[in-house]
């Protein structure tokens, strides 16, 4: 007789912060598009204001991939993250 395997019951914990994730998604405006960002130039950073949720009327800095416009309607998963600037570009001939 073949033994019986015993199966050990996990909860599903996800990464740090995950709840915050697994909320309702809040819409955010395009205000301004402020530039392009990544390894390629395949992300674009917007200024964008959130129009619901406890950080409504708040305007943030985030990272889009895709396709964006001014006036777009973002959904955000959350709204504690905001995007770190993008750094400026080095002026030709200059090593700083």
């Amino acid at each position: 007789m073949a033994k019986t395997q015993r199966v050990k019951e996990k909860k599903q914990i996800g990464s740090k912060g995950s709840e915050k994730i697994l909320g309702e998604p809040v819409p955010a405006l395009v205000k301004e598009l402020l530039g392009r960002t990544g390894f390629r130039g395949e992300i674009t950073q917007v200024k964008c204001l959130i129009q619901e949720g406890k950080d409504k009327g708040r305007l943030m800095r985030r990272n889009v991939k895709g396709p964006v416009r001014v006036g777009d309607i973002l959904m955000l998963r959350e709204t504690e993250i905001e995007a770190r600037k993008i750094k400026s570009k080095v002026s030709k001939g200059a090593y700083t």
